[in-house]
């Protein structure tokens, strides 16, 4: 059976504060973090599928690139719309079926112009649902989920699809949602007020995967909502804690002064904070 090709594409982000175009050179990367969304949804494809990343943050989209494509898959924020925009017209152009999810299209999709295929919010259940579909010519236009999906069933992101060392960071995913509602933020329009969250099993396989793949550098939590997951941050603390202590007893000497950093910060942020009297708990 001949495979398809899935092209994942990110948009390029407008140069601004958050960018850090002109910090970055000085370390010698190219973005600040990878695209989590594109990474996640890379292991939701079945195996009949080729796929491949492009991070327009650290390298130019080429014809080539969509030549190749059967399928062209954008994952976007509101500063990124413009280099969608350009994106979805090359793609269009080239005569590839392109499809949209992210922040950005899940708030203004009625605003984006010649989108085959949308898929807004979470997509652990329309993503499966939507590729069956293509597979049988029946898919439609949109596809919104019917309910917040448990983060049970989100896979481990496909970070061997990306060239690492071109980051300042690596994400991991670890809640969604938030019990606040803050007017500067969209994450309850985005994943509700109920916080859902990784297992400690999920957050240390994260973890390992990145390790194995030769990753050490800065890590990145999102959504870095620990004020209202405390009890869940806490437990995910200490599983890392005792994951750590355990990885320590079985290094070399030479090894384990790194360890013990690691370990002096993770029990650091392990501590509850003193409570003021003066506040509620």
């Amino acid at each position: 059976m001949t495979k398809k090709n899935a092209l994942l594409v990110y948009p390029e982000f407008a140069t601004s504060f958050w960018s850090f175009k002109f910090t970055l050179q000085y370390l010698g990367k190219k973005s600040s973090m990878p695209s989590l969304g594109l990474l996640t949804l890379a292991n939701m494809f079945p195996k009949d599928y080729n796929l491949r990343l492009v991070d327009m943050n650290v390298r130019p989209l080429t014809d080539a690139d969509l030549h190749w494509a059967d399928l062209v898959c954008t994952s976007t924020m509101i500063v990124q719309r413009k280099s969608l925009a350009h994106v979805i017209a090359r793609a269009k152009r080239a005569g590839k079926l392109v499809v949209a999810g992210g922040p950005h299209p899940t708030s203004y999709w009625e605003d984006i112009a010649e989108v085959d295929y949308f898929l807004l919010g979470e997509v652990e259940e329309t993503f499966p649902r939507f590729l069956r579909d293509l597979e049988h010519g029946t898919a439609t236009h949109l596809y919104v989920p019917r309910e917040k999906p448990a983060m049970t069933q989100t896979p481990l992101p496909r970070y061997d699809l990306i060239p690492m060392r071109a980051y300042g960071s690596m994400l991991l995913q670890f809640s969604r949602g938030c019990p606040f509602d803050c007017e500067f933020c969209d994450i309850t329009k985005l994943y509700g007020r109920v916080p859902r969250t990784k297992t400690n099993e999920q957050m240390l396989a994260e973890f390992s995967l990145l390790y194995d793949l030769g990753w050490r550098g800065s890590l990145f939590l999102v959504d870095d909502n620990f004020i209202g997951n405390r009890r869940e941050a806490l437990r995910l603390l200490r599983a890392l804690i005792q994951h750590l202590c355990a990885c320590a007893r079985s290094l070399p000497a030479s090894l384990t002064p790194a360890y013990s950093q690691a370990f002096f910060i993770t029990t650091s942020c392990a501590r509850p904070a003193p409570r003021d009297p003066a506040n509620r708990p």
